[in-house]
């Protein structure tokens, strides 16, 4: 299975860190924070990663080239203009060739092994959602049975949050144009024609998204 690192992100919440630095590259324990990603998915056996990239996407490129410095072999998917998730993944779909694939949000620090994920049968994606975290109110989809479906108003308090982290097919993205595009509206069209399951992570998850964050995440790693 291969993998896809999304990395086309501004950081616009982590300036002034961001302006001359992509959010990738930012250090969590002296580590930049995509490396714990590319780290993680080599151990867990995934050694084909296609990373996408826009906001000063050419440092990414020279911090890791093909990869083989981290034993890994990365496609680059460069956007002249952010496509959002789902347009970035349009994008790469020809890197990505036809097999489920493992998504993985950039911005996140987590310790989610990656190697237990799998796409069951006959679904078009697989999710892994956490417990809300702090900042958050309600959560994005609800967990029973393993299967995932959209929670009404009445029921975001006892929906968990999207990880980031998902294995998708890319039947899902069948037929769609080229142009930004979010992945959200296609997971809950997915989710109400009962073709999405999940599972929880209860593990470490933190949503890199501020400069605190990003001193959370570095203490929690130097933790272990």
């Amino acid at each position: 299975m291969k993998a896809m690192i999304l990395a086309a992100g501004k950081g616009e919440r982590m300036r002034p860190l961001t302006l001359h630095t992509p959010k990738p590259l930012l250090p969590v324990a002296g580590k930049p924070l995509i490396q714990w990603h590319i780290e993680a998915l080599r151990r867990a056996g995934i050694d084909q990663l296609v990373i996408n990239h826009a906001w000063l996407g050419e440092q990414l490129e020279e911090a890791f080239g093909d990869g083989s410095a981290l034993d890994v072999c990365i496609s680059w998917s460069a956007e002249e203009q952010p496509l959002e998730t789902a347009g970035g993944i349009v994008r790469a779909l020809p890197l990505l060739g036809s097999e489920p694939f493992l998504l993985v949000n950039g911005d996140i620090w987590c310790d989610v092994d990656f190697a237990d994920l799998r796409l069951p049968p006959g679904k078009l994606a697989h999710l892994v959602l956490v417990p809300n975290p702090p900042f958050k109110q309600g959560g994005d989809f609800l967990l029973e049975g393993g299967a995932v479906s959209n929670p009404t108003d009445d029921e975001r308090g006892r929906a968990q949050t999207f990880s980031g982290i998902s294995v998708l097919s890319p039947i899902l993205f069948e037929g769609l144009p080229g142009g930004p595009r979010p992945l959200a509206p296609l997971l809950r069209t997915a989710a109400d024609q009962g073709l999405v399951s999940g599972e929880i992570h209860a593990g470490q998850w933190i949503d890199v998204g501020t400069p605190e964050r990003l001193q959370q995440a570095s203490i929690q790693a130097e933790r272990g």
